[in-house]
């Protein structure tokens, strides 16, 4: 199910009705947005078949394509683009999601650049990535670019509502709770519901955050040296950047909350730069949180 990216959705459709499909797409957005999921609406729509049989891996004119141990390698590029020279098997195109796109290593981007360039048969590519600026520039101007936003929380507000009366239990305090903290991201309020314990973990960090914000550098680097080693860091700062845009959101719409604009900008920023250096560099996890530290 799609919620919200009604925008996205009708100009998808409307590319497959008027026959004037681009044979590469990037979606570009945050983290839990949806964008794999439009996507594999989408292509689910164009084939007539549900969701549920791309993802299992039955049809054979779809592939999708993961990291494996945070990469995608150049084997996986190869097997793909001769997965995509062969004819369709049972529908008129084949179609091929590269999920987390980014993580192409160079060898892999330049490798797939060839069938960017020259592609074979009727064949639609996705390519999801929350880094595009990560990817070779002649691969980002090969493709049509397809951005997403935050949705609206009473799109999202909706959804949990529609789930409650088809048997999620929840009061209405919980539903408009988890449509606030869930900051636009659909896939974050699915987690919530599928795992009560993942909100209740969230509202720990943000104390944690907050605790931490208030204390003395000293304290904060000792904070940090433990928090370097923690398996669920990325998790943790995309939680953090969540607070303090909601925080920045608050200020725009109540002037009086007590946080100067720039201060927060900075914050978001400073959390986006390590959370971006970490997914993809080596950069040492401390040195990285010792400088977040500085600016929180």
């Amino acid at each position: 199910m799609i919620i919200g990216h009604q925008k996205q959705w009708e100009f998808l459709k409307r590319s497959a009705e008027s026959g004037k499909l681009s044979h590469a797409y990037l979606f570009s957005g945050q983290k839990k947005l949806g964008k794999k999921t439009v996507a594999l609406e989408w292509i689910s729509s164009l084939f007539g078949q549900p969701p549920t049989k791309l993802l299992v891996g039955s049809h054979p004119d779809f592939i999708l394509v993961e990291p494996i141990n945070r990469e995608i390698q150049i084997s996986q590029i190869r097997d793909l683009n001769w997965r995509l020279s062969l004819k369709p098997l049972i529908s008129q195109l084949k179609a091929a999601i590269i999920d987390q796109a980014h993580l192409m290593n160079e060898e892999a981007q330049n490798c797939f650049l060839k069938t960017l360039e020259e592609p074979k048969g009727k064949t639609i590519l996705i390519l999801i990535t929350e880094w595009p600026e990560i990817l070779l520039p002649t691969i980002r101007s090969r493709c049509e670019i397809i951005k997403f936003y935050p949705v609206p929380r009473l799109e999202i507000e909706n959804y949990l509502k529609a789930k409650t009366d088809g048997g999620w239990v929840a009061s209405k305090e919980k539903v408009k709770e988890i449509a606030t903290i869930s900051l636009g991201r659909p896939g974050v309020a699915i987690d919530f519901i599928s795992d009560p314990q993942k909100l209740e973990n969230q509202k720990k960090i943000i104390k944690e955050l907050i605790e931490i914000s208030s204390s003395p550098l000293a304290s904060r680097f000792q904070y940090a040296r433990g928090l370097a080693k923690t398996p669920n860091l990325k998790e943790i700062l995309d939680i953090w950047l969540s607070y303090f845009r909601n925080i920045l959101l608050e200020k725009c719409l109540t002037p009086e909350v007590k946080h100067p604009v720039s201060k927060l900008k900075n914050i978001i920023k400073q959390i986006q730069n390590t959370n971006f250096l970490l997914s993809t560099t080596n950069v040492n996890p401390r040195l990285a949180l010792e400088i977040l530290m500085i600016e929180l």
